[in-house]
């Protein structure tokens, strides 16, 4: 099976042709090379460019900027092509449907001119710096500073869990510009950092159960001068930029939840069909296919509420709260499809070498990034 036999009422004709371009790409460019670079635990800089010569990169970069000013359905069209075909993507669409959007929303026109035409090339790879080791979800108590002196701020603190670490040339990096003001929210401010500025490590590229393609890392900076003019858009209003985000960003991980959910689906029953026990095929058991039957119709609503949420924010009406149940349902729906695919796989599904096994893997992070599933609840439920 593939996505073009689920009926879409989120998309349109031209949007349809681009996925089969972004497919063939990935078919192309990217899926020999997965295995070595999941190894590696890193996808090469080289290919970035490749990527922006085929609009996969940023393709709702306006036109003046070097992009096609195109809507964020593009963008999910290219998350469920990577997530369905399990390609090594994810520094993309952490380019494409979270970092830019700062950049479009809130930088300078100087900044936009600067790096909007390199993000949609590949000729810069981004990264955005919010996580601290010892904050998690919690934006408000980051301790990473920038301190004005003269025309510079100095940046001191660390950041972890980054996505593009090793590769990004530019970090957005959240910080407090202002210590005392409260509440500590007005103190947060996003600063662009170049990655060859003097004082700025990078350290590991860090050990993770899953995702292993991504270059996910610490970031370190000691006394790092950049000019005041490296601020995005006005200082102290950083945190609200980030909530005005997000919406976005979750409705991404769950686009690419659902779009991995359906494909770990469709190869379980295509093992089941094949694979025999006591004679007979493993779906002829009335339990795998009451399993399956289970399933299947959860991914069609699933479906359904994905269109439903794209359609509302490609209307810019989706709310945060419903950017935030987006991300909570279909990240617990591609937990349930994944745990239950793999245990119809019986031991196979613990072998990395079939597909399951490692989407199994790479799945358990999505009910933690962009706000664990834990603060999703709590955003839905201020607004009850």
């Amino acid at each position: 099976m593939s996505l073009d036999l689920i009926p879409r009422t989120a998309y349109n004709e031209d949007h349809e042709a681009f996925r089969h371009s972004v497919r063939r790409f990935l078919q192309d460019e990217i899926a020999p090379h997965a295995a070595e670079w999941g190894e590696a635990g890193i996808v090469p800089k080289s290919v970035w460019p490749k990527a922006g010569a085929v609009g996969m990169l940023c393709p709702t970069v306006p036109e003046e900027y070097g992009g096609l000013g195109l809507d964020f359905g593009y963008n999910a069209i290219v998350d469920e092509e990577s997530a369905y075909y399990g390609r090594v993507t994810t520094g993309f669409s952490l380019q494409s449907d979270i970092v830019v959007n700062y950049i479009v929303s809130y930088g300078s026109e100087e900044q936009k001119k600067k790096w909007l035409p390199k993000m949609v090339s590949g000729e810069v790879i981004t990264a955005i710096a919010m996580t601290e080791p010892g904050t998690g979800s919690d934006l408000q108590g980051m301790k990473t500073t920038a301190k004005k002196d003269g025309n510079h701020y100095v940046i001191n603190g660390s950041k972890t869990y980054i996505t593009n670490g090793q590769n990004a040339d530019l970090i957005l990096v959240c910080c407090k510009t202002d210590t005392d003001v409260q509440p500590a929210w007005k103190g947060v401010s996003i600063v662009l950092v170049e990655a060859d500025r003097e004082g700025f490590k990078r350290g590991r590229n860090l050990d993770k159960i899953g995702q292993d393609e991504a270059d996910t890392s610490e970031l370190f900076f000691e006394d790092v001068r950049v000019p005041i003019t490296n601020c995005l858009g006005e200082e102290g209003k950083g945190f609200i930029y980030l909530m005005s985000e997000l919406p976005q960003e979750r409705l991404s991980i769950a686009v690419s939840a659902q779009a991995s959910a359906q494909k770990a689906f469709d190869d379980t029953v295509e093992f089941t069909r094949e694979r025999k026990a006591f004679g007979k095929p493993i779906l002829d058991f009335q339990n795998t296919r009451f399993t399956l039957a289970d399933l299947k119709t959860k991914l069609q609503v699933g479906w359904a509420h994905l269109d439903w949420a794209l359609t509302r924010h490609l209307k810019r009406e989706l709310t945060a709260e419903e950017g935030a149940a987006a991300k909570l349902w279909h990240t617990e729906l591609q937990w349930e499809v994944m745990d239950k695919c793999l245990q119809l796989h019986g031991g196979a599904g613990y072998m990395n070498e079939y597909a399951i096994a490692r989407a199994w893997r790479g799945a358990r992070v999505t009910r933690i990034f962009g706000g664990t599933n834990e603060i999703m609840k709590e955003l839905i439920g201020r607004k009850l």
